[in-house]
């Protein structure tokens, strides 16, 4: 029987900051990228069925239930099989600090007696090659498994062999209590040699004991630790360690709308999710990850301003042509599948805002500038000096015709006003006044062209009538103060448009009110959940903390069983939507969390006391 991916919410993640993989509630390693994030699939299930490449570790029979969870503060993940004979538990984790791509996966009878099976598909190239299987002949790896095709290999290794079947590598095994199996897979570049094989204990406690170090740094005091740590953590594993690059998910194509042609790439570096990142390392302690991301920005933007893109590879990679693969049946039918991100050639105004407040937000921290990062910043003010009055395609990347976006022009204010005050604040050298000059010529066009009288709110764009979800963001950024009739306004306007229980939507998808679209697209998606994050915050800082409270408690609850989020959420199937685990969903949970505590954010990103306000209108 063919079987197809599990809901989103059933997947758990375990990965090495090099790459990641989704473990389901199954025990089925559903999609894995080998080596890095941004590699091609070698278990692409995920967005197919088991031919496209999975493996699988579940008992025979029946499964009465399952509970899982991680080890502690880690991403060793532990799911136990209960079946009407005993109980067996599956652990997961992928090595880290170790220059190799592994998984490790142990078998462990808690209680009776369990029989296993094991299911192995190994498909390269996103789940289209099938490689060349043979058994290894070396005398300390009798019974481990080859499979090559091209430049790619992996070896399998484990207490049971798996034996062809078809298109696939079968066994079966059982597990009484006390007694332990243990398997692991390896990539490696298929001219050289095997690696040596692991000792599985050592390798599981010396993860375990990484990822519960890297926890205990975290300084975050507040309510809700356990949620901020494990959003932290997963931060964490979106890292590519080799150049400090945060990709926004680990998956592609998993759809915003079910069925639908809303399916993106996240594995790449988007600028705005790594400035947002920034903040949240350092403001919960992690300096180190913090400096090693500015090094990857000032080393992917360097160049002329005018190549400035809104996402890069991991590395620092500039072209990312998109690409359909017509092989795979997409997520639940959702197609076309797609690989690499056409946004990269995109204009985003608020990019420049965006890197601009990150880097004021490092400063205020207390994380030096090097003797790069400030001529870096310049050379982007030039940039934005000479194109702050282009339309663009705002946040959310619309496909449609560029616009004069209010949460872009917004940004725009931001890129000269922190580029003021490392003048004014930090005595960085830079023409000041023309930059306060520019900043308030933008205040006072959002003021006047962003705003609808007849609504009493903040637009989506300039002339438009229609709300966005960002414009949450204008108090957030120092805008305008967070109890300003016009913000309070439109706060009102997205309660009523955009907010259904628990969610808020982006903007509206399909036509609004007067027949305007923007995003190209045809019409429908689920809420995007950084967005209701942002409405918690807009609450807290209004002084509406009891919504706030009760917003934020629901959308916790919308985690699933180890913590995770998706990109959206569809409120009608009760079910996780979007690429998964999605960097800014916990970014936007972490803001939360340090705005309800009043540890960060109770004020708006980037307000010193010792910088001018703007004069605010009305």
């Amino acid at each position: 029987m063919t079987r197809m991916a599990q809901p989103i919410e059933d997947y758990a993640i375990i990965g090495d900051s090099q790459t990641a993989a989704l473990v389901g509630k199954d025990g089925s390693i559903d999609w894995l990228c080998l080596p890095r994030f941004d590699s091609a699939a070698c278990f692409a299930k995920l967005l197919g069925d088991d031919s496209n490449g999975h493996w699988s570790i579940r008992p025979q029979g029946d499964v009465t239930a399952v509970r899982r969870r991680y080890r502690g503060h880690s991403l060793v993940l532990e799911t136990d099989f209960e079946t009407p004979t005993g109980v067996a538990r599956l652990v997961d984790c992928m090595p880290v600090c170790d220059d190799r791509a592994d998984i490790v996966r142990r078998v462990v009878g808690v209680s009776g007696r369990v029989d296993m099976a094991m299911e192995w598909v190994i498909r390269f190239d996103y789940g289209r090659i099938v490689p060349w299987v043979r058994n290894r002949s070396h005398r300390e790896d009798i019974g481990a498994l080859v499979a090559i095709a091209g430049p790619d290999a992996v070896c399998l290794r484990g207490n049971v062999t798996p034996r062809p079947k078809g298109m696939t590598h079968q066994a079966e095994f059982t597990v009484t209590a006390g007694e332990t199996l243990d398997f692991s897979m390896t990539w490696f570049p298929s001219h050289l040699e095997v690696p040596p094989r692991y000792d599985v204990t050592e390798v599981l406690e010396r993860t375990a004991d990484f990822w519960a170090d890297w926890a205990q740094t975290c300084t975050y005091g507040g309510d809700h630790r356990d949620a901020v740590v494990r959003s932290l953590m997963i931060l964490k594993a979106m890292t590519y360690e080799p150049t400090g690059g945060i990709v926004a998910a680990v998956t592609t194509s998993l759809p915003e709308s079910f069925g639908g042609a809303r399916n993106w790439d996240y594995r790449f570096c988007w600028l705005r999710d790594a400035s947002l990142t920034l903040w949240a390392l350092l403001a919960n302690g992690y300096r180190e990850e913090a400096q090693a991301w500015r090094r990857w920005l000032l080393r992917a933007v360097a160049g002329d301003p005018a190549d400035l893109q809104i996402l890069y590879g991991l590395a620092g990679e500039r072209r990312l042509p998109e690409c359909e693969l017509p092989w795979l049946a997409g997520y639940e039918g959702s197609r076309p599948v797609r690989v690499g991100n056409e946004a990269a050639g995109q204009y985003q105004a608020d990019v420049v805002g965006e890197v601009m407040d990150s880097l004021h937000q490092a400063r205020c921290m207390g994380l030096e500038e090097d003797r790069w990062s400030w001529p870096l910043q310049r050379s982007l003010m030039r940039y934005l000096e000479d194109n702050w009055e282009r339309p663009d395609n705002g946040i959310w990347e619309v496909r449609g015709d560029v616009q004069f976006f209010t949460h872009s022009r917004v940004m725009v204010w931001v890129a000269f006003d922190r580029a003021v005050s490392a003048c004014e604040n930090y005595g960085l050298e830079g023409p000041v006044e023309r930059w306060r000059e520019l900043r308030d010529r933008v205040h006072a066009e959002v003021m006047t062209k962003g705003w609808n009288d007849e609504r009493g709110t903040f637009t989506q764009y300039y002339g438009g009538t229609t709300v966005d979800a960002s414009l949450l963001l204008i108090s957030h950024m120092g805008f305008l103060a967070a109890d300003h009739p016009r913000v309070l306004g439109t706060i009102e306007a997205i309660e009523k448009d955009l907010r259904h229980g628990l969610f808020v939507d982006r903007y509206l998808t399909g036509a609004g009110a007067d027949g305007e679209t923007v995003d190209g697209l045809p019409p429908g998606e689920n809420a995007f959940l950084a967005c209701s994050f942002w409405l918690v915050g807009s609450y807290a800082r209004a002084g509406r903390l009891d919504d706030a409270r009760e917003l934020f408690e629901g959308l916790l609850g919308l985690c699933n069983d180890v913590g995770l989020l998706s990109e959206e959420y569809d409120a009608e199937g009760d079910r996780m939507a979007g690429n998964f685990p999605r960097a800014f969903s916990h970014l936007a949970l972490v803001d939360a969390a340090h705005t309800l505590a009043g540890t960060g954010q109770a004020k708006p990103r980037g307000s010193i006391a010792s910088r001018p306000r703007i004069q605010e209108g009305t």
